[in-house]
């Protein structure tokens, strides 16, 4: 943030709320850089935020630190991210200027009422929950993902505030990919397609190739099974999950996957600010990952609603999740590279036809070496930390609710480079 009346940058103390997979990559990328006074990891498991900040201890420290210093600029709270009146003390207690959201988006309107009671700004990487249309879900959108949150923006702008919606990967660096485009390659958008895949593979201990997502599989499952949105004609419409599939080429070794249809942030934020005739986004789920999903929906074990057994109170879908490993334990599992990306087609700057993909590849390999956390969480974590550093230096100014695209892509891109994750382009 920078202080207008004396031009000074004024260095954030941030809420981190969520130190599972994501949250906890977060904490080693921050304490690289040096835009930020303070980080409070929160958690409602506290040894989970204990521990993703006691991994960027000093290796020395007195016996009543364990043998270990605490690293400064962190400190690890319990913290019940359903609970707006808690999040909202512990953002005034701490004098958090920014909460990060690092938790699934069942837990954003909590978290995006309490930034905006305490006066903090906020950032997500995943928008508040859609709900399908009663009657009519694989035709036209009920609740649209974000629209609970964009539903408050004129309370936001009051403020003075700033809520940064879909700030990740995808959504998030996929989008200003999307505004770089438009900015600086294309005269005119025909369509934009947001494309993700990898050839990633975990194995188990018998070294044998696993079912293991590696991202949280309760988000997972429900960006998986939602009717996808499609933007088409200048407006929205939706269709059958797991729809029009193709075979793309993603770059850098990963080669051919193909991708469907899935509901996603993107298709919701770019046409606000993009102008473009189709946004879709397509996944590279695999056959298996998509029977898996099938299987789950059929026989309802993707359901959030809480049922009786054995005298106790639970969530299939929490059932599911919990039978699962954590993402965020198997980097040493894992091998192979993962691309979000933007396929952009249109008339270029010099009115000829143009197609364009632009893409970040993370190698698990790198990210296991370089900060002990797997690609997939890394590349979604890296992207919250570079917005906040633009944020902090004045470089991205802000009111009200905005998504990426809202903003100058040109700095971004830069300092992604910077934290060693450059991104590329290549003509299609």
């Amino acid at each position: 943030m920078v202080d207008q009346s004396v031009g000074t940058v004024v260095r954030m103390r941030i809420l981190l709320v969520g130190a599972g997979g994501v949250g906890s990559a977060v904490v080693p990328i921050a304490a690289r850089r040096d835009f930020f006074e303070h980080m409070v990891v929160a958690d409602q498991d506290l040894s989970k935020a204990e521990k993703a900040v006691a991994a960027q201890a000093s290796p020395a420290g007195t016996p009543e630190d364990g043998g270990r210093r605490r690293h400064p600029r962190f400190s690890a709270i319990a913290l019940d991210a359903s609970d707006p009146g808690a999040v909202e003390a512990a953002l005034r207690e701490h004098r958090c200027d920014v909460l990060l959201n690092a938790v699934d988006p069942r837990f954003d309107m909590p978290l995006f009422h309490a930034a905006l009671n305490a006066g903090a700004d906020y950032l997500d990487m995943a928008m508040s929950l859609s709900r399908p249309h009663p009657r009519r879900p694989y035709e036209v959108p009920g609740v649209k993902l974000g629209d609970e949150q964009f539903a408050l923006a004129e309370q936001w702008e009051d403020r003075g505030g700033l809520a940064l919606l879909g700030m990740g990967v995808e959504p998030g660096l996929a989008d200003v990919f999307a505004r770089y485009a438009a900015d600086h390659l294309f005269a005119s958008i025909d369509e934009i397609g947001i494309r993700d895949g990898s050839n990633l593979v975990v194995r188990g201990p018998d070294g044998e190739q696993g079912f293991a997502p590696t991202f949280s599989i309760w988000t997972t499952i429900e960006e998986c099974l939602n009717p996808p949105v499609i933007w088409e004609n200048g407006a929205w419409h939706t269709t059958e999950p797991f729809s029009e599939p193709e075979v793309f080429d993603f770059p850098e070794g990963i080669g051919p996957v193909e991708c469907v249809n899935v509901e996603h942030e993107e298709v919701l934020l770019i046409p606000r600010w993009v102008p473009a005739g189709r946004v879709t986004f397509k996944y590279g789920l695999g056959a298996e990952f998509i029977d898996v999903l099938r299987t789950l929906h059929k026989l309802g074990l993707d359901s959030t609603a809480a049922v009786r057994v054995r005298g106790v109170e639970v969530s299939p879908r929490d059932v599911v999740a919990a039978c699962l490993p954590d993402p965020a334990t198997l980097g040493d599992r894992m091998s192979g590279k993962t691309c979000a990306g933007t396929w952009i087609k249109g008339a270029g700057k010099d009115g000829r036809r143009r197609e364009v993909y632009l893409y970040h590849v993370v190698d698990n390999e790198w990210t296991m070496r370089e900060y002990g956390t797997q690609a997939v969480v890394w590349q979604t974590a890296v992207n919250p930390v570079v917005a906040l550093e633009l944020l902090a230096g004045g470089a991205w100014k802000g009111r009200g609710v905005l998504g990426p695209e809202a903003f100058d892509p040109v700095p971004f891109l830069d300092l992604l480079r910077e934290y060693g994750a450059p991104w590329g382009m290549r003509e299609q």
